[in-house]
Protein backbone atom coordinates (compact mmCIF):
# COMPACT_ATOMS: atom_id res chain seq x y z
CA UNK A 1 0.00 0.00 0.00
CA UNK A 2 3.06 2.51 0.78
CA UNK A 3 4.38 2.09 -2.93
CA UNK A 4 1.08 3.66 -4.22
CA UNK A 5 1.35 6.84 -1.93
CA UNK A 6 2.87 9.48 -4.64
CA UNK A 7 0.15 9.05 -7.32
CA UNK A 8 -3.09 8.79 -4.60
CA UNK A 9 -2.10 12.14 -3.32
CA UNK A 10 -2.78 14.52 -6.31
CA UNK A 11 -5.45 12.56 -8.39
CA UNK A 12 -8.36 15.15 -6.97
CA UNK A 13 -8.81 18.76 -5.99
CA UNK A 14 -11.28 18.02 -3.63
CA UNK A 15 -13.64 20.52 -2.05
CA UNK A 16 -13.96 20.49 1.63
CA UNK A 17 -15.57 22.33 4.86
CA UNK A 18 -13.94 23.49 8.07
CA UNK A 19 -14.12 26.18 11.01
CA UNK A 20 -12.22 29.13 10.83
CA UNK A 21 -8.82 27.31 12.06
CA UNK A 22 -5.37 27.45 11.42
CA UNK A 23 -4.75 24.23 9.49
CA UNK A 24 -6.77 21.74 8.41
CA UNK A 25 -6.58 17.75 8.17
CA UNK A 26 -9.04 15.30 7.22
CA UNK A 27 -9.05 11.94 8.68
CA UNK A 28 -10.22 9.19 6.49
CA UNK A 29 -10.89 5.09 7.52
CA UNK A 30 -11.16 2.63 5.28
CA UNK A 31 -13.39 -0.35 6.40
CA UNK A 32 -11.03 -3.44 7.38
CA UNK A 33 -12.13 -6.00 9.78
CA UNK A 34 -14.25 -3.25 12.05
CA UNK A 35 -12.61 -4.63 15.07
CA UNK A 36 -11.73 -0.92 16.11
CA UNK A 37 -15.08 0.67 14.52
CA UNK A 38 -16.73 1.66 17.67
CA UNK A 39 -13.70 2.96 19.33
CA UNK A 40 -13.14 5.02 16.48
CA UNK A 41 -16.67 5.98 16.34
CA UNK A 42 -16.73 6.84 20.02
CA UNK A 43 -13.55 8.55 20.19
CA UNK A 44 -14.81 11.02 17.12
CA UNK A 45 -17.97 11.46 19.23
CA UNK A 46 -15.95 12.42 22.27
CA UNK A 47 -13.79 15.08 21.01
CA UNK A 48 -16.63 16.04 18.42
CA UNK A 49 -14.17 15.44 15.26
CA UNK A 50 -15.78 14.87 11.80
CA UNK A 51 -14.19 12.18 9.56
CA UNK A 52 -14.58 10.80 5.84
CA UNK A 53 -15.00 6.77 5.66
CA UNK A 54 -14.60 4.47 2.65
CA UNK A 55 -16.76 1.74 2.86
CA UNK A 56 -16.59 -1.74 1.05
CA UNK A 57 -18.34 -5.23 2.11
CA UNK A 58 -15.12 -6.77 3.70
CA UNK A 59 -15.26 -9.77 6.09
CA UNK A 60 -15.55 -8.58 9.58
CA UNK A 61 -14.13 -10.05 13.01
CA UNK A 62 -17.89 -10.80 13.74
CA UNK A 63 -17.57 -13.44 11.15
CA UNK A 64 -20.46 -11.17 9.52
CA UNK A 65 -19.57 -8.35 6.04
CA UNK A 66 -19.21 -4.53 6.47
CA UNK A 67 -22.07 -3.66 4.95
CA UNK A 68 -24.60 -6.50 6.69
CA UNK A 69 -27.69 -5.71 8.26
CA UNK A 70 -25.82 -5.89 11.56
CA UNK A 71 -23.94 -3.00 10.67
CA UNK A 72 -26.89 -0.66 10.01
CA UNK A 73 -27.23 1.07 13.20
CA UNK A 74 -23.43 1.78 13.32
CA UNK A 75 -23.34 3.32 9.55
CA UNK A 76 -26.48 4.94 10.63
CA UNK A 77 -25.27 6.93 13.62
CA UNK A 78 -22.56 7.78 11.61
CA UNK A 79 -24.27 9.23 9.05
CA UNK A 80 -26.53 10.95 11.44
CA UNK A 81 -23.47 12.36 13.00
CA UNK A 82 -22.49 14.46 10.16
CA UNK A 83 -19.71 12.30 8.68
CA UNK A 84 -18.99 11.66 5.09
CA UNK A 85 -19.36 8.43 3.40
CA UNK A 86 -17.45 7.35 -0.28
CA UNK A 87 -16.83 4.15 -1.61
CA UNK A 88 -13.96 1.82 -1.82
CA UNK A 89 -15.05 -0.87 -3.81
CA UNK A 90 -17.99 -3.24 -3.13
CA UNK A 91 -15.80 -6.59 -2.99
CA UNK A 92 -12.54 -4.20 -2.61
CA UNK A 93 -11.44 -5.07 -5.81
CA UNK A 94 -7.86 -4.35 -6.05
CA UNK A 95 -6.24 -3.03 -9.32
CA UNK A 96 -4.01 -4.77 -11.10
CA UNK A 97 -3.18 -3.21 -14.25
CA UNK A 98 -4.84 -2.03 -17.67
CA UNK A 99 -6.29 -4.01 -19.37
CA UNK A 100 -5.60 -4.72 -23.77
CA UNK A 101 -8.13 -1.97 -24.69
CA UNK A 102 -8.92 0.84 -24.06
CA UNK A 103 -11.70 1.26 -21.30
CA UNK A 104 -11.05 -2.00 -19.21
CA UNK A 105 -8.76 -2.36 -16.71
CA UNK A 106 -7.58 -6.07 -14.48
CA UNK A 107 -9.28 -6.23 -11.13
CA UNK A 108 -8.88 -8.91 -8.63
CA UNK A 109 -11.70 -8.61 -5.71
CA UNK A 110 -10.96 -9.47 -2.03
CA UNK A 111 -14.18 -10.63 -1.47
CA UNK A 112 -17.68 -11.51 -3.23
CA UNK A 113 -18.59 -14.41 -6.17
CA UNK A 114 -15.11 -13.51 -8.04
CA UNK A 115 -12.65 -13.58 -4.76
CA UNK A 116 -9.28 -14.02 -5.69
CA UNK A 117 -9.84 -13.92 -9.04
CA UNK A 118 -8.45 -11.55 -11.69
CA UNK A 119 -10.69 -10.55 -14.57
CA UNK A 120 -11.02 -8.11 -17.38
CA UNK A 121 -13.36 -5.06 -15.92
CA UNK A 122 -15.16 -2.57 -18.56
CA UNK A 123 -16.70 0.71 -18.01
CA UNK A 124 -19.73 -0.65 -16.82
CA UNK A 125 -18.66 -3.30 -14.44
CA UNK A 126 -16.17 -0.38 -12.35
CA UNK A 127 -18.72 2.10 -12.20
CA UNK A 128 -20.80 -1.59 -10.63
CA UNK A 129 -18.10 -2.15 -8.29
CA UNK A 130 -18.39 1.76 -6.86
CA UNK A 131 -22.15 2.35 -7.16
CA UNK A 132 -23.08 -0.90 -5.87
CA UNK A 133 -21.52 0.74 -2.17
CA UNK A 134 -23.61 3.74 -2.55
CA UNK A 135 -26.65 1.72 -3.70
CA UNK A 136 -26.07 -0.41 -0.40
CA UNK A 137 -25.39 2.96 1.87
CA UNK A 138 -28.77 3.84 0.92
CA UNK A 139 -30.46 0.64 1.56
CA UNK A 140 -29.02 1.06 5.24
CA UNK A 141 -29.53 4.63 6.07
CA UNK A 142 -31.54 6.41 3.61
CA UNK A 143 -29.05 8.56 2.38
CA UNK A 144 -26.29 8.44 -0.62
CA UNK A 145 -22.41 8.48 -0.28
CA UNK A 146 -20.95 11.46 -1.50
CA UNK A 147 -19.26 11.27 -5.12
CA UNK A 148 -16.28 9.86 -3.95
CA UNK A 149 -14.01 6.96 -4.00
CA UNK A 150 -10.68 5.27 -2.99
CA UNK A 151 -9.30 2.29 -4.78
CA UNK A 152 -8.35 -0.39 -2.13
CA UNK A 153 -4.53 -0.49 -1.85
CA UNK A 154 -4.55 3.02 -3.25
CA UNK A 155 -3.41 1.07 -6.08
CA UNK A 156 -4.75 3.19 -9.68
CA UNK A 157 -3.83 3.94 -12.63
CA UNK A 158 -4.83 7.52 -15.11
CA UNK A 159 -7.09 5.20 -16.76
CA UNK A 160 -8.70 4.07 -13.97
CA UNK A 161 -8.89 7.00 -12.07
CA UNK A 162 -10.68 8.37 -15.45
CA UNK A 163 -13.01 4.95 -15.59
CA UNK A 164 -14.29 6.22 -11.70
CA UNK A 165 -14.99 9.74 -13.17
CA UNK A 166 -16.87 8.61 -15.97
CA UNK A 167 -18.95 6.78 -13.19
CA UNK A 168 -19.43 10.03 -11.61
CA UNK A 169 -17.11 9.90 -8.42
CA UNK A 170 -14.05 11.61 -7.48
CA UNK A 171 -10.76 9.35 -7.00
CA UNK A 172 -9.44 10.52 -2.94
CA UNK A 173 -5.85 8.88 -2.15
CA UNK A 174 -3.79 9.92 1.00
CA UNK A 175 -0.92 12.49 1.53
CA UNK A 176 2.18 10.64 2.54
CA UNK A 177 2.30 12.16 5.45
CA UNK A 178 -0.89 11.02 6.13
CA UNK A 179 -0.31 7.32 6.10
CA UNK A 180 -1.04 6.42 9.66
CA UNK A 181 0.64 3.07 9.63
CA UNK A 182 -2.29 0.92 10.90
CA UNK A 183 -1.36 -1.70 8.91
CA UNK A 184 2.32 -1.72 9.61
CA UNK A 185 4.08 -4.39 11.80
CA UNK A 186 3.50 -3.53 15.86
CA UNK A 187 6.73 -4.98 16.72
CA UNK A 188 8.35 -2.92 14.24
CA UNK A 189 6.19 0.37 14.08
CA UNK A 190 4.74 0.43 17.74
CA UNK A 191 1.79 3.13 18.30
CA UNK A 192 4.41 4.99 20.27
CA UNK A 193 6.74 5.63 16.98
CA UNK A 194 3.62 5.94 14.77
CA UNK A 195 2.05 8.60 16.88
CA UNK A 196 5.28 10.49 17.17
CA UNK A 197 5.87 10.54 13.29
CA UNK A 198 1.88 11.61 12.97
CA UNK A 199 1.97 14.35 15.25
CA UNK A 200 5.74 15.40 13.31
CA UNK A 201 5.00 15.35 9.94
CA UNK A 202 1.08 15.70 9.51
CA UNK A 203 0.77 19.28 7.39
CA UNK A 204 -2.36 21.17 6.57
CA UNK A 205 -4.50 20.22 4.03
CA UNK A 206 -3.21 16.60 4.30
CA UNK A 207 -5.97 13.43 3.97
CA UNK A 208 -4.61 10.64 6.28
CA UNK A 209 -5.40 6.86 5.98
CA UNK A 210 -5.94 4.44 8.73
CA UNK A 211 -8.95 1.42 8.93
CA UNK A 212 -11.64 0.43 11.11
CA UNK A 213 -9.25 -2.89 11.98
CA UNK A 214 -6.41 -4.61 10.39
CA UNK A 215 -6.04 -8.19 10.68
CA UNK A 216 -1.96 -8.83 10.70
CA UNK A 217 -1.38 -6.11 13.44
CA UNK A 218 -1.22 -7.61 16.69
CA UNK A 219 -1.64 -4.22 18.75
CA UNK A 220 -4.54 -2.29 16.81
CA UNK A 221 -3.62 0.94 16.01
CA UNK A 222 -6.56 3.14 17.05
CA UNK A 223 -6.70 2.09 20.40
CA UNK A 224 -3.43 3.51 21.27
CA UNK A 225 -2.89 6.39 18.44
CA UNK A 226 -6.21 8.22 17.41
CA UNK A 227 -6.93 9.37 21.13
CA UNK A 228 -3.60 11.29 21.92
CA UNK A 229 -3.45 11.92 17.65
CA UNK A 230 -6.35 14.22 17.67
CA UNK A 231 -5.47 16.16 20.80
CA UNK A 232 -2.19 16.54 19.74
CA UNK A 233 -3.37 18.06 16.20
CA UNK A 234 -5.97 20.43 18.19
CA UNK A 235 -3.07 21.48 20.16
CA UNK A 236 -0.95 22.32 16.83
CA UNK A 237 -3.71 24.45 15.20
CA UNK A 238 -5.20 21.86 13.61
CA UNK A 239 -9.15 21.24 12.84
CA UNK A 240 -10.87 18.94 11.39
CA UNK A 241 -12.85 18.52 8.11
CA UNK A 242 -15.28 16.05 6.06
CA UNK A 243 -14.21 14.89 2.00
CA UNK A 244 -17.32 16.57 0.26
Amino acid sequence: MRNCLAICTCVWSFHAHAQNCQRTVYLTFDTGNMSVAQYVADTLRKHQVKATFFLANEKTNRDDMALDDSWKNFWRTLQQEGHSFGSHTMHHAYFQKDGKSQGEVILKPQFGPRAGKAYVANQFEVCDEIKMVDQRFYELTGANLKKIWRAPGGKTSPRFIQMGNACGFKHVGWASTGFLGDELSSAQYPNERLLKKSLGEIKDGDITMAHLGIWSRKDPWALGVLDPLIVGLKAQGFCFATID
